[in-house]
């Protein structure tokens, strides 16, 4: 019998969400990088993308935490889901503000979007092959193959 762990997440789920990320990540980076507006304005999305990954991916390790019974102050989950709906609002007045025509801006947000859900999904898949290779790990010794 085959002792396969439910948490593991399959390759073909691993290959999407890793390219996501890069599709997202790069995109987004590609159209900085041609946009016609001045270094500040590009460093000002730049480091909102960078906020808002990191943001998300803390939101989903607090959240999957919690789930697991492992503790997480609330101070900690708070600041995680602020900064998270913080970046969301960021990069929102920006493109408002922004004088882009409309396609351009909502290009960035949903090369944005794409990157935040892909971190997440990204970040659950590392830790669900972490878990997956921890519990075979301790139970292939009992293990009847």
């Amino acid at each position: 019998m085959s002792n396969k762990n439910s948490l593991q997440p399959s390759a073909a789920f691993i290959a999407a969400s890793w390219a996501a990320l890069l599709v997202g990540v790069v995109a987004y980076n590609i159209g900085l990088w041609n946009a016609d507006m001045q270094l500040n304005e590009k460093g000002y999305y730049f480091t909102v993308l960078l906020f808002g990954l990191f943001s998300a991916i803390s939101v989903q390790k607090a959240v999957r935490d919690q789930m697991e019974n492992i503790p997480v102050t609330n101070l900690y989950y708070g600041i995680a889901w602020v900064t998270t709906i913080l970046s969301i609002v960021l990069l929102t007045v920006g493109l408002w503000n922004a004088n882009l025509v409309r396609s351009e801006k909502g290009f960035y947000a949903m090369s944005f979007t794409l990157s935040l859900f892909a971190a997440i999904a990204v970040q659950k898949n590392t830790r669900d092959m972490k878990g997956a290779g921890n519990n075979n790990s301790q139970s292939s010794g009992n293990a009847v193959d």
